[in-house]
């Protein structure tokens, strides 16, 4: 029964992982499932989902299926029928939430949207320590009390003695003969990254343009945290100036006036700099914007500090153009003219939210 249990319970969940890959695209434009986060996992509600078995109905109830039957005879209730308007004594459906680790959900969007895996910079100077069982001693708690080297200690302890008998092998350990596994902290290489997330807060970025930022950084986060150790998050929001704030407000603010990119641009070089080198960090700046810019000279601004600052220092550069109303939307293509074959230059352009799906696969889609 037991064995039944197991693999029934095995059978579910890949039956459930499979409605969610065939599902990934709408799920990545829901933002349910950040609310569903926890600390190690997110919940998603996946509808209707039961392994397939046999249902039988009510018996005597005619119809196909119960008796000789009459052709024609409909094989449900007849068009325009409905209840007594009666209470009912039957169960709905309901919907279900499954569980899923960062870890799950990132290797199903791997498996979707055929992620290469980041081969990380970095691993000179940055040390973690990791406990491993690598030895044998003497002593030590019960909890960790080797069996097949105690038998064999209490075996040829016996076949010294004399004492072993074949015709009635029983093997009696005494403290001498216990062994117990050991270990040894061991110093491991572990690489970090940083990715740091500027985005345009004027007055053309409204809430829904905020909402698909949100949205496409919770599934960059995922994937980023499936590839390293650690990741820091840095934020920076700028209309005219640029200024470094907390996730809450970067997604909540809202200002106007004109539009500096540059601002923002000069503000993540400088935080490098003094904070991350690039010799130790896995370095992702994403910057999200409706296009609109002040000017052609801060524009030219922006393509110097890129192509003199930021780029050298970083895996990848990253612009995703949300759709405004308001925005020009020239950006985009004043990033694309200055940068036609630099490989760590990527570009999306968001126009609504099912475009999230597609603008997570060609930011992470080269595996830098």
């Amino acid at each position: 029964m037991a064995d039944r249990i197991e693999r029934d319970s095995r059978r579910f969940k890949k039956v459930v992982r499979g409605h969610i890959k065939k599902n990934l695209r709408k799920y990545m434009s829901q933002r349910e499932m950040i609310g569903r986060r926890g600390r190690d996992a997110v919940s998603i509600p996946v509808p209707q989902i039961e392994l397939p078995r046999f249902k039988f109905g009510r018996k005597q109830t005619g119809g196909v299926g119960q008796g000789e039957g009459e052709p024609g005879t409909p094989l449900g209730p007849a068009e325009g029928e409905q209840s007594s308007g009666e209470a009912g004594n039957q169960p709905g459906q309901h919907i279900l939430e499954v569980e899923l680790t960062f870890e799950e959900l990132a290797e199903l969007m791997a498996e979707e949207l055929e992620l290469p895996n980041i081969e990380p910079k970095g691993k000179k100077t940055i040390v973690s320590e990791k406990d491993r069982y690598t030895g044998i001693r003497r002593v030590g708690p019960e909890s960790l009390r080797h069996f097949k080297r105690t038998y064999k200690e209490a075996l040829k302890r016996q076949m010294a003695a004399g004492t072993y008998n074949p015709d009635n092998p029983r093997i009696v350990p005494i403290r001498e003969d216990k062994r117990y596994r050991s270990w040894n902290v061991k110093h491991e290489p572990e690489s970090n990254a940083v990715i740091i997330y500027m985005m345009d807060v004027s007055g053309s970025m409204g809430d829904e343009q905020k909402e698909m930022v949100r949205l496409t950084a919770f599934w960059i986060d995922t994937w980023l945290k499936h590839q390293y150790e650690s990741i820091e998050r840095r934020y920076i929001v700028h209309d005219a100036a640029a200024k470094e704030v907390d996730e809450h407000t970067f997604y909540h603010l809202r200002e106007s006036g004109g539009t500096l990119i540059s601002s923002a641009y000069t503000l993540c070089n400088k935080l490098i700099d003094e904070e991350y080198d690039p010799e130790e960090w896995n370095i992702y700046p994403l910057h999200f914007s409706d296009g609109d810019n002040w000017g052609g000279d801060d524009t030219r601004k922006c393509m110097d500090i890129l192509r003199e600052g930021l780029l050298p220092k970083s895996n990848m550069f990253a612009y995703g153009q949300v759709r405004s109303y308001y925005g020009s939307g020239e950006f985009i293509a004043d990033l694309d003219a200055a940068f036609p074959v630099e490989e760590k230059v990527v570009l999306a352009e968001i126009p609504d939210r099912d475009g999230i799906y597609d603008t997570i696969r060609a930011f992470l889609g080269k595996g830098r």
